[in-house]
């Protein structure tokens, strides 16, 4: 599965510019209002060290990394709920995307407009979500009207949805977010219906100048209390930099963060982040022909991790033969883990872990 990102925020706060960035898409980048009109896509490939290790230790033929996509979607301003700044149209490209990442400009700079006027990331923060929640209840209001006249013939079931879309109104209603509201498993599937905007898992990219990396600054500090209140994430970087660090050889970005005080670029932070955020692991198979990384849910079993591969791999699964990560490593080969007694042959009841080696085996 490719993590599908959500690039969002008000116009002017650095959207496109950390786009170009992390996907090296080319997207057009321009000081004004609505340069991005269609989503920008960019797939991205997953950095992770392990991956390259276990390619050089069985002589692969391909390497593939797990990808993550990234969709730069307009700026939304306020009034875009009722079709502002063409936001209706804006508004479905989030439908379409697993997580948001909220791009909030906590930088100063005279010379690139702000739509506000001011620089206040609280009130930037505050306009988008506003407008997410007032969609939403558009869309629960209309389900509601709908959902009633079924519960009026004396459905049962209907008059438990009609509860339960009621609770969830309210929930809009008083500003709160409706991935904050707690359901139950049944009302999972009736809340997933409803594909509503705030129900997005929300990662905050607050974007600074490079003189305040790595730690932020008073802007910073706000978005950081926003998450903290509501359970998000927050990453800081600087989309100038890293449209510059995009531009240099990957041994010289090393060096060049290194510089800045940094351990890593801001792509490889957004993306750890982001799978944190979706609880998201990666598990390996590796051999002479191609050895890959895959993206999974914490929590998953090996037959349903076997059909990330090909659904006949979890149709026909008979067990998975696991090796830990590290252990594969310090061991230097498949053969000597075996010998080691440190392949394990799992089977249906197996939840993966992260970082695990597998070698499925099945029926046709």
């Amino acid at each position: 599965m490719a993590l599908r990102c959500g690039i969002v925020g008000l116009p002017n706060v650095g959207k496109s510019t950390l786009f170009n960035a992390l996907s090296q898409a080319g997207a057009e980048s321009a000081n004004y209002p609505f340069c991005t009109i269609e989503p920008n896509v960019g797939m991205v490939p997953v950095p992770d060290e392990r991956l390259g290790v276990l390619g050089r230790l069985n002589n692969s033929k391909k390497v593939v990394p797990a990808t993550i996509e990234f969709v730069d979607i307009a700026g939304l301003v306020a009034g875009a709920s009722k079709g502002e700044g063409l936001g209706n149209k804006f508004l479905a490209h989030i439908r379409e995307v697993d997580a948001i990442v909220h791009v909030v400009r906590c930088f100063d700079d005279e010379d690139v407009v702000h739509v506000s006027g001011r620089v206040d990331p609280a009130s930037d923060i505050e306009i988008i979500e506003t407008e997410l929640l007032l969609k939403d209840l558009e869309a629960v209001e209309k389900r509601i009207e709908r959902t009633t006249k079924v519960a009026r013939s004396g459905d049962k079931v209907a008059r438990e949805e009609l509860a339960f879309y009621e609770r969830v109104l309210a929930h809009l209603s008083d500003g709160g977010a409706v991935r904050a509201l707690s359901v139950s498993e049944k009302e999972q599937a009736w809340l997933g219906s409803l594909f509503l905007l705030s129900g997005k898992p929300v990662l905050y990219a607050a974007n600074v100048s490079e003189a305040d990396l790595p730690g932020g600054n008073a802007h910073v500090d706000a978005v950081r209390a926003r998450a903290e209140e509501e359970g998000a994430g927050v990453v800081v970087v600087s989309a100038e930099l890293e449209a510059q660090v995009a531009e240099l050889e990957p041994e010289e970005r090393v060096d060049f963060m290194s510089e800045l005080g940094l351990t890593s670029g801001g792509l490889e932070r957004l993306i750890q982040s982001a799978y944190a955020l979706l609880d998201l692991i990666t598990f390996f198979t590796s051999g002479p022909t191609e050895t890959r990384a895959w993206t999974i849910p914490r929590g998953l079993r090996a037959p349903q991790a076997a059909g990330q591969i090909h659904s006949d791999f979890e149709r026909g699964f008979i067990r998975a033969e696991t090796i830990a990560y590290e252990d594969y490593a310090r061991l230097g080969s498949e053969s000597k883990a075996r010998d080691a007694g440190l392949m394990r042959s799992e089977g249906k009841e197996y939840t993966v872990r992260d970082g695990d080696v597998l070698l499925f085996r099945f029926n046709v």
